[in-house]
């Protein structure tokens, strides 16, 4: 992508990889890792903006989904999930998929959430929804965390089609070490 086909927002984005690389001393490959750990509305929309504006910059993403995170990549359809009475009571908690999260703040029993959606279709901003698939199709890799899958009765069959395979601490440590943006969010 030539310097004019670039948008404001993808030429501060370049500069702020470039600023990271040269502040850290050593040559870290164009790329955002994300650590995504809360599920809200408020916390996956941004996770997902950011991600797939830095994939259309040109740059590779990867987004580590851990802890309530995970259930952002939880099949629409799928309302229960788990094996025991206490995740299954987890799961009833937190419902799946960003098309059913609620806001951190200001959920309003469900309006806060209708009214942010509202407002973001009349300014045209694509839904969470909406940006996990964009974010699939631009080739941002969207990896469950396995341990939190283990730990919340979660399997592959409750998470949506197309995601990484599921990985350890470790190895997000190891996407997170080489990238010249890391964001916990």
């Amino acid at each position: 992508m030539s310097e004019r086909e670039m948008t404001n927002t993808e030429r501060e984005l370049a500069e702020v990889v470039s600023a990271a690389a040269e502040e850290r001393g050593r040559s870290k490959r164009d790329k955002l890792a994300i650590i995504a750990w809360d599920g809200h509305l408020d916390r996956i929309w941004p996770t997902l903006i950011l991600s797939t504006t830095a994939a259309a910059s040109g740059m590779e993403v990867s987004v580590f989904f851990t802890f309530w995170g995970l259930f952002a990549l939880v099949r629409p359809g799928v309302r229960i999930t788990g094996k025991d009475w206490m995740t299954k009571a987890l799961s009833v908690m937190n419902p799946g998929s960003p098309g059913r999260a609620k806001l951190s703040r200001y959920n309003f029993a469900g309006a806060g959430p209708w009214m942010l959606g509202k407002l973001a279709k009349d300014y045209k901003t694509p839904h969470p929804s909406e940006l996990l698939e964009m974010a699939r199709d631009m080739g941002v890799r969207l990896i469950p965390c396995q341990m939190t899958m283990d730990l919340m009765g979660l399997t592959k069959e409750d998470l949506l089609d197309g995601l990484e395979e599921p990985i350890g601490a470790a190895t997000a440590l190891l996407e997170m070490k080489e990238a010249a943006i890391q964001l916990f969010i």
